[in-house]
């Protein structure tokens, strides 16, 4: 299986035929900027290519009324003027004579991809279509969208495939008031958006798009709004949003597929959005998608106003999704005072639905690791507020926004071009007789080690090291860790017994820093305990899950206990583990698995994949042989970008979801709102 890419270039056919400034910006060099960008990376011709097929009317009418399509279908047949006519009746559209043929190739891009994951024919995929869709309402097109192509997707899930439990991620930059309101009161579609909101006096103005709309009635809980307050948002608190909200629930509501409304916008050097996030960030966002519904992601293109940055986006986001290594976050992983203040508003609002966030302090436990994270990024994070210590950025005039987006995009490059995709995606040494049958075909079985006598060089100082078969397997791991610091391995897996587990992860921290390694990542787990003599000098943090309790014996040694059920286990990673890994930036994780680890596979599958993100792969895994048979297929699996074959992990059903609370407000009942205003615009 594969990633597919769906697209039919008819889609570019609608365009704007008159003068009107708030519609100029939805245009079709969009998508062609797009399908540029991709087959320039040569990431086109690495998809499994679907042409669009245009969907029926009655699919189109899973979610619109037959009125409205019958009204869209009708601006075929109509001139100029009455286009014009037509689209001033709705807020921030305009129709075309071909409006109607690319709205249908439009949704049946999304039924086209949602079908080929879901009947095994791909694992995942894009599709890249205009016009956008998830502004788009029962009975009225809004904010450049005419059918609803996410929505149309899962309500068809639903019903041709049979799922019970769909999760929609809208990360465009506007909030999808037409989503929400399509499923507000459906408990099988959870709706995550986050948007620009500024207290409502952004686009769309709705005071449904606030945190306290939760949904209505059976869907009390299903609809999780995350509004920015400020614009200048980036890479830091699109994590945070991620790891504190949206995965803690989408874990908890287990879905079978998950719907991205793949807006760009969110982008640096947006004019709409106004953010700083970095193309790169997208990759892992969906990295992090990827473990959940068994890997089945369907992303569809919805805005995305800057040429560049939303075609470098797109192609991050393909990235991700073929499996490719993701590069690094760079710069301080704090988010703002704004930002979380926003997620604090989230927890509050739908902690009465879901357990994941009834876990106490849950709802400061954000605020304190920001300020661990400013630590060890060298920062106070109380120090006065600045870019560097949790502020957002203000909003740029247009032409230095330009310039500050160039920058970024050229650094991109620059980065992509520093750190190709390895020629060895995952290797594993194993111990066990024909362990080559155990791995998956496209895992390197590794054989080749480091000369003898550097190995022996190296297990001298350790007793555990002395017997035939843990100098075997640690020769094989110098071998493999050098590779992956010198850009030929990405990710290894290294089985060896268990007595010598400690004396191996402690040679390999040693290497690793002699090799020109700046910042060592260590997640262990079991009976190891932390070199005596290691320097605690910020140059490896090391991170232990063992029996006792909790503690911090300095800033680069936390402990913790290992949680004895899957959500305890959950809330750990993403509330701890993944928010000091991004924060530390480190350049090699190591991840130890030693005697009675306690580990479930599912779990040790998990984190694994998790642990990808933070150094852009350059995950070693050291495993015990007494594991080895269960789990080292697994494990490859998921070192091989392949994190939707784990096996299946969730979470026991929340104890309450329909709590009686403030009710949510209603939504208008006309689609029409004040128009969105100007969007400031690059110099051509």
């Amino acid at each position: 299986m594969g990633t597919a890419l769906v697209y039919h270039e008819d889609m570019t056919a609608t365009r704007l035929l008159w003068d009107d400034p708030q519609c100029q910006i939805e245009c079709p060099a969009r998508l062609d900027a797009a399908l540029s960008g991709l087959r320039q990376c040569g990431l086109e011709q690495r998809c499994f290519r679907l042409s669009a097929r245009k969907a029926s009317e009655a699919e189109l009418g899973l979610v619109h009324s037959p009125e409205y399509v019958a009204l869209v279908r009708g601006t075929q047949a109509l001139a100029e003027q009455e286009l014009q006519a037509l689209s001033a009746q709705f807020d921030a559209v305009y129709f075309h004579p071909r409006t109607y043929h690319c709205a249908q190739l439009a949704a049946g891009a999304a039924l086209q991809l949602v079908d080929a994951v879901l009947t095994g024919t791909v694992r995942n995929g894009l599709a890249l279509v205009r016009p956008p869709g998830h502004h788009s309402q029962r009975a009225a097109a809004n904010g450049f969208c005419v059918f609803n192509n996410v929505a149309i997707a899962a309500q068809h899930a639903k019903q041709k495939h049979g799922l019970h439990r769909i999760l929609i991620v809208d990360w465009d930059i506007h909030h999808g008031q037409g989503i929400q309101y399509i499923f507000e009161d459906d408990p099988s579609v959870l709706y995550f958006s986050w948007h620009r909101y500024e207290h409502g006096r952004f686009w769309p103005f709705l005071r449904e798009s606030d945190a306290d709309a939760v949904g209505q009635g059976q869907g009390r809980g299903f609809t999780v709004n995350l509004p920015w307050n400020q614009v200048g948002m980036g890479d830091p608190d699109y994590m945070a949003a991620f790891l504190h909200v949206l995965l803690p629930l989408a874990f908890e509501f287990d879905p079978e597929l998950v719907l991205v409304s793949a807006g760009f916008d969110s982008a640096i050097g947006d004019p709409e959005g106004q953010m700083q996030a970095t193309p790169e960030c997208f990759a892992h966002l969906t990295r992090l998608l990827q473990v959940l519904a068994g890997g089945r992601v369907c992303a569809v293109l919805e805005g995305g106003y800057h040429l560049e940055s939303s075609a470098h986006s797109v192609c991050m986001t393909v990235r991700a999704l073929l499996g490719d290594p993701i590069l690094p976050l760079s710069g301080p992983m704090v988010p703002c005072h704004s930002a979380l203040e926003s997620i604090q508003s989230v927890q509050r609002a739908h902690a009465p639905h879901w357990r994941s966030l009834q876990q106490p302090g849950r709802c400061s436990r954000v605020g304190a690791d920001r300020a661990h994270r400013g630590s060890l990024d060298g920062r106070d994070s109380e120090s006065p507020p600045d870019a560097a210590s949790g502020t957002c950025s203000p909003p740029l005039p247009g032409a230095v926004a330009c310039e500050t987006a160039a920058a970024a995009l050229s650094s991109l490059l620059d980065r992509l071009r520093l750190r190709p995709v390895p020629p060895v995606l995952t290797a594993a040494a194993l111990t066990v007789p024909g362990a080559a049958r155990l791995l998956p075909p496209d895992v390197l079985c590794q054989e080749e080690s480091a000369p003898r006598e550097e190995t022996e060089a190296w297990a001298r100082p350790h007793e555990a090291l002395a017997q035939d078969k843990a100098l075997t397997a640690l020769g094989k791991l110098l071998y493999l860790l050098d590779g992956t610091l010198d850009g030929q391995v990405n990710n290894s897996l290294v089985v060896t017994p268990g007595p010598a587990v400690a004396a191996t992860l402690d040679v390999a921290i040693r290497r690793g820093l002699s090799r020109g390694a700046q910042r060592v990542l260590c997640v262990t787990l079991g009976q190891l305990d932390r070199p005596l003599d290691l320097a605690d000098d910020g140059r490896t943090l090391w991170l232990n899950s063992k029996v006792e309790e909790a503690a911090a014996p300095s800033m680069f040694h936390v402990r913790t206990p290992l949680p004895a059920t899957t959500g305890g286990f959950l809330n750990c990673v993403l509330g701890l583990v993944l928010p000091l890994a991004y924060g530390f930036q480190p350049d090699l994780v190591l991840v130890a698995l030693g005697p009675a680890h306690g580990l479930q596979d599912p779990w040790a599958a998990l984190l694994a994949a998790m642990l990808q993100g933070p150094a852009g792969g350059r995950v070693l895994v050291l495993l015990e042989e007494e594991s080895a048979p269960r789990l080292a297929r697994t494990l490859a699996l998921v070192l091989h970008g392949q994190a939707g074959t784990a096996p299946h992990t969730s979470l026991p059903e929340p104890a309450v979801r329909h709590r009686p609370s403030q009710p949510c407000p209603g939504r208008p009942p006309l689609a029409r709102v004040a128009p969105r205003p100007r969007p400031l615009r690059c110099p051509q």
